[in-house]
């Protein structure tokens, strides 16, 4: 029988839900196969900016949809929407709560012995925050990479040579120099600390990590367009970061044709083993 894990908490941003891009069945597939008690869904999930532009709305992105709406009907799994910049249209809604299924700005939630501030991050983001147009013309660049990546790895993969995220590195480098002039990662922290809080818990900019500063835990979940990766913690209130890529061939294809349990639900009732994640 195939064996499926189990969290107290999985963590996932940025599906960017709209463009074509987002790896929505690859979403959907980790979630058939990786279930948890509350989803935290932390920001980017629908990427409104684009549709507004070139975006276009699919079939696989109304499938992730109604995967979260049936688990939210069944009240075992608590649905968290933490809402970013490019989803901000939900901001004129927010605080709103249906069922099993709140939309947030932010939120404060228990891990353990410790509380944790999520947030999707864009809110401290001083770029996208203080100029929109320029996080507008940083989204088109962004995209256009994604496009010029996927012709070059089309010409690789005809050369029979191995997958290369151009995208990838070029968007790490710039991110990382935005985030570094923004002091991005130390002014979340910052809040953490003002909220009496031991970590924060964001997305935003694509980069999946743990790490600390001083005494407050730095968490990001990652992203559903290159990385696909997620945060779980455990029962124990432990956290890591897991990817799509490693789960099996089998656990993929369960996803899709049935072979999971209902949607998100427990498999077990017994907590798993403790998981120390390394500060990075």
């Amino acid at each position: 029988m195939l064996k499926k894990a189990h969290y107290k908490t999985i963590v996932i941003s940025d599906l960017h839900l709209g463009t074509e891009n987002s790896k929505a069945k690859e979403v959907l597939r980790f979630l058939m196969t990786n279930t948890c008690d509350t989803l935290i869904l932390n920001g980017d999930i629908i990427d409104g900016w684009q549709l507004k532009q070139t975006g276009k709305w699919r079939k696989k992105h109304t499938r992730f949809l109604k995967l979260v709406m049936e688990t939210s009907s069944s009240l075992k799994t608590r649905i968290l929407y933490i809402t970013g910049n490019h989803d901000d249209f939900l901001n004129n809604i927010v605080p709103f709560h249906f069922g099993n299924i709140s939309i947030l700005r932010d939120h404060i939630i228990e891990s353990g012995n410790k509380r944790y501030y999520v947030t999707h991050g864009d809110i401290f983001d001083t770029i996208t925050t203080n100029f929109r147009w320029l996080a507008n013309l940083g989204d088109t660049g962004y995209t256009f990479l994604l496009w010029l990546n996927k012709v070059y790895n089309n010409r690789r993969l005809r050369k029979g040579l191995p997958y290369h995220s151009l995208s990838k590195i070029i968007k790490y480098k710039v991110k990382r120099a935005l985030s570094y002039i923004s002091r991005y990662e130390k002014e979340l922290v910052n809040i953490a600390r003002v909220k009496k809080c031991d970590g924060v818990i964001c997305g935003h900019i694509h980069t999946p990590v743990i790490s600390r500063y001083d005494n407050i835990t730095y968490m990001n979940s990652g992203d559903w367009v290159e990385s696909l990766s997620a945060l779980v913690e455990d029962y124990f209130g432990n956290w890591k970061i897991i990817y799509y890529s490693e789960l099996t061939d089998e656990e993929k294809d369960a996803g899709m044709n049935g072979q999971s349990r209902s949607p998100l639900q427990p498999a077990t009732a017994a907590p798993a083993a403790p998981v120390v994640p390394e500060a990075s």
